[in-house]
């Protein structure tokens, strides 16, 4: 045996039973969790590390064989997560997200929400204007792909059937699949594209309002604007404001392009997307309700005032669960 193998190959019979029992520990603890630990095998855990540690440390420095200094980074790896590392398991994250971190986040985008909402409601209030005056206007506000022959040419009963007529009930769960996926690209383009100093956000949630307001003015005229309104209502209180908190997700990342502040734009936009992105988290998941109530409630509730009353208190949910006071969980 050389010197440097017979080196190595005391260096580890001085050390290796340590080395095996950290193993042993890690391997316990990862298998039946950290609460299957003695209080003697919690405490003897740090030191086993540190321990390690000193071993690699000086295996690296004496230039000893690779395949000792490997193994050991390995165990110095796992072992530093486990002892420094946060262990908290998948439904704790989960259930902080929604207790915690969503709420928070859409809270604290109260200005930019305040603003989505703003072109919102003046977009609508445009379309709806523009439409109610000269009817070629619809045309031009609203998409092709979602008319699907409601336009001003067609007959009043054809616009009332599409209120109220349960369309292919046995097909609604692929329509409702189909809702969510397009809701989710038009949110998701409107937070991604923030970055572009917001505009395209902007034209976003502007483009939704009008079309909003096309689709009212078209059905006011023929004396149907209280039910669509219920039509829209059931699904919609979740969508817009989905759409809405998107737009304000991406104005936060827009803002901090333009006006990152005394930090640097990267730092700006590192701290502009974490809120952001916990706040689209949560939007994905209201755009889910939003497409089950489009696809399956909308279809299958015929009457406007309990569509109404679905719509109104799935408002009030939203507002009380992000904006309600609530006390404060570590």
């Amino acid at each position: 045996m050389s010197g440097p193998e017979l080196r190595s190959h005391r260096f580890r019979l001085e050390r290796e039973a340590d080395w095996r029992r950290l193993e042993a520990l890690l391997a316990k603890a990862e298998r039946d969790r950290a609460s299957a630990l003695t209080e003697d095998e919690l405490i003897a855990l740090p030191l086993l590390y540190r321990a390690a540690v000193s071993s690699l440390s000086v295996a690296r420095a004496t230039s000893l064989d690779s395949g000792l200094i490997g193994y050991l980074e390995a165990l110095t790896t796992r072992a530093y997560f486990f002892v420094y590392g946060a262990r908290t398991r998948l439904r704790d994250r989960l259930a902080r997200f929604f207790r915690v971190d969503w709420p928070a986040a859409v809270r604290s985008l109260w200005r930019e929400t305040a603003i989505s909402t703003l072109i919102l409601i003046v977009a609508a209030f445009v379309g709806y204007v523009l439409v109610a005056q000269d009817a070629d206007w619809y045309g031009s506000i609203m998409p092709a792909e979602m008319t699907q022959g409601r336009d001003p040419t067609a007959p009043t009963a054809f616009l009332k059937s599409i209120i109220y007529d349960a369309h292919d009930k046995q097909h609604l769960s692929a329509f409702a699949t189909f809702l969510f996926t397009h809701n989710a690209q038009i949110a998701i383009l409107a937070f991604a594209l923030g970055f572009a100093f917001c505009a395209p956000t902007a034209l976003l949630v502007a483009q939704n309002g009008l079309s909003l307001g096309a689709l009212m003015a078209l059905y006011a005229s023929r004396g149907l604007g209280w039910p669509l309104g219920g039509w829209l209502v059931i699904h919609g209180a979740t969508e817009m404001f989905a759409t809405i908190l998107a737009g304000a997700a991406g104005f936060r990342i827009g803002w901090a392009v333009m006006f990152p502040g005394d930090r640097s734009r990267l730092d700006a936009l590192a701290d502009a997307g974490r809120t952001s992105g916990a706040a689209m988290g949560g939007v994905i998941v209201m755009l889910v309700v939003a497409g089950l109530l489009e696809g399956f409630g909308r279809q299958l509730i015929q009457i406007d005032a309990v569509r109404w009353a679905i719509g109104g208190a799935t408002l009030t949910v939203w507002l009380a669960y992000f904006y309600l006071p609530r006390r404060s969980f570590g």
